[in-house]
């Protein structure tokens, strides 16, 4: 009898995952919740249930399931993963960084053997990893997995708006729409950002023109920057209106090799800000950002706008797209329009790991398609 029960429920879990794929999403919804009754203490049922839900835009109850996941498994590193996220998208940055760093901390414990196991190190990452682990064995600190702990600064963390509204008239009449902001962060978040940056590590996605990433579910966030994300919007009403925070990360670059090419993202609003002191950079006129006036177009899917470096150059040629370079600047943000084509301007930095130019990215709302 018990085997034959089994069996129902797994016929049960197929046929909700073909719902699933058909888009008949109360019908797989049903059938999760009589498999649930069954299995109440299946980590795996309930972790894909939980997806469900926040597919039918169901976070608080997501949320809840996800979280009975981790206190049946408090090692379930993918269930603190889709936590993280549903979390930051019902709007708790904060308790969504938590979840994602424990996330980190779970599955990247021995980075060396998770990741990295059965391929060389690219040169440019062994190169930042030896410079990092030099820095870091410098301040004291020996831990192979390290995530810094930037907690929120007692007053505000961006400056507020001394512009008397000039730049959020800017965006609202720009065409296209890019908006400069200098001196954004109060001294204590710039600092301590940076420090965050350095000390952290969590810059495991490698890219092949030479720069690093690091992406929420390695660990990137901390109550600072839910702070910076929240403070952001309520400075600059006028620009971000009602978008709320979709993604976020940081680069990190080599004073050798090449940034991000040509490409455009997946949000409505793109803020690159960059915390390297200026003194890093070797020539003021360029390091920054390189922007197209034209957007990418409404029919390429995510894969060609963001990927297809060749298609895009050859799009802004046939358009004629005029670029508009924005020159490094320590404490400069940029906010424009995520549809925008742009790429990392050419990168002249001194040696040095304290000398690597660093930004963050948040994506605010979503593409129109």
């Amino acid at each position: 009898m018990a085997e034959s029960t089994s069996q129902s429920v797994d016929a049960a879990l197929q046929q909700a995952d073909l719902y699933r794929r058909a888009g008949r999403l109360s019908e797989s919804a049903e059938l999760y919740r009589g498999i649930l009754r069954q299995r109440p203490n299946d980590t795996v049922v309930l972790n894909n249930f939980a997806l469900l839900l926040q597919e039918q835009g169901e976070l608080d109850e997501a949320i809840a399931v996800l979280r009975r996941a981790v206190e049946l498994q408090p090692d379930l590193a993918l269930a603190f993963q889709n936590l993280g996220i549903v979390l930051r998208e019902s709007g708790r940055v904060e308790e969504g960084f938590a979840a994602l760093r424990k996330h980190a901390e779970l599955n990247f414990k021995n980075v060396s053997e998770h990741i990295y196991a059965n391929e060389p190190l690219p040169p440019h990452k062994a190169r930042h990893d030896r410079e990092q682990r030099d820095y870091l064995n410098s301040i004291g600190i020996q831990e192979t997995l390290h995530i810094g702990n930037a907690s929120r600064v007692s007053g505000r963390a961006v400056n507020p708006d001394t512009s008397q509204g000039a730049a959020s008239a800017q965006w609202q009449n720009g065409n296209p729409r890019i908006v400069v902001i200098d001196n954004i962060l109060a001294p204590e978040a710039l600092t301590k950002l940076r420090q965050f940056c350095l000390e952290s590590t969590i810059w495991h996605q490698i890219y092949d023109p030479g720069y690093l990433g690091a992406m929420p579910e390695y660990g990137f966030g901390s109550p600072l920057l839910a702070q910076i994300a929240e403070e952001l919007p309520d400075t600059y009403s006028g620009i971000f209106g009602q978008y709320a925070l979709r993604h976020f990360w940081g680069f990190k670059y080599d004073s050798q090799l090449r940034g991000i090419p040509v490409h455009a993202d997946f949000a409505a609003i793109n803020v690159n800000m960059w915390i390297t002191p200026d003194e890093a950079n070797l020539d003021p006129k360029s390091g920054g950002l390189i922007i197209w006036d034209t957007p990418a177009p409404l029919d390429w899917d995510f894969s060609k706008y963001n990927g297809d470096v060749e298609a895009a150059h050859k799009y802004l040629k046939q358009t004629k797209a005029r670029a508009t370079t924005i020159p490094y600047k320590c404490n400069r943000v940029v906010i424009f329009d995520s549809d925008l084509f742009h790429e990392t301007d050419r990168i002249s930095f001194k040696e040095g790991y304290l000398n690597r130019r660093i930004n963050i990215t948040l994506l605010y709302g979503q593409r129109e398609e």
